[in-house]
Formats: structure tokens, C-alpha cells, sequence
């Protein structure tokens, strides 16, 4: 007995690769973002705290946004559907 063969192109196995690993840090980085909101809301954070972390989760979303171009994805290629879970990322 044999088994099929998977007819693999290389291109498009290390795009999927590199869109898998975009989808684990844009996940987290989502994550990070209600955390400081919340964070926020609640009162935790000094003003300074929140001008940090302002700036550095708008310049996560530019570099993700480089990222998502230099590859050739989209926001939606990120996005992987969960069959009747829905989608992994919300959608804004």
C-alpha cells in the first residue's frame, strides 16, 4: 500500500507559514489591546502608562500592517474561520 503524495509549492507553504505566525502575534496583540483598556477603564494606569502603551500598540499595528504587506496579506487573511465557532479574530 502507498500513500498519496502531497504536491507541496514551496511559495505557498512558507506564505501560509509566515500568515499562521501573523495570526498568533495579531491575536495577541488584540489581546494586549483589551487588556489595556480595560486597564484604562479601570483606573490602574497612570497618565504617563497610558501614553506608553498608546504609542506602542499603535506602532505594533504599523509594523503589522508592514508585515501584512511585505507578504502580501490581508487583515482577512489572518482571520481564520472557525467553522460554526465563527472567525478567530473579531471583526471590527
Amino acid at each position: 500500500m502507498t500513500a498519496d503524495r502531497l504536491d507541496l509549492d514551496a511559495d505557498t507553504v512558507g506564505r501560509d507559514l509566515v500568515a499562521l505566525v501573523l495570526t498568533v502575534v495579531e491575536l495577541l496583540r488584540q489581546l494586549m489591546e483589551r487588556q489595556a483598556i480595560r486597564r484604562i477603564d479601570e483606573g490602574d494606569l497612570t497618565d504617563d502608562q497610558v501614553e506608553r502603551i498608546g504609542r506602542t500598540l499603535m506602532l505594533l499595528d504599523e509594523r503589522m500592517a508592514e508585515l501584512r504587506d511585505h507578504h502580501g496579506l490581508s487583515p482577512e487573511d489572518l482571520n481564520l474561520d472557525l467553522g460554526p465557532l465563527g472567525t478567530l479574530l473579531p471583526r471590527d
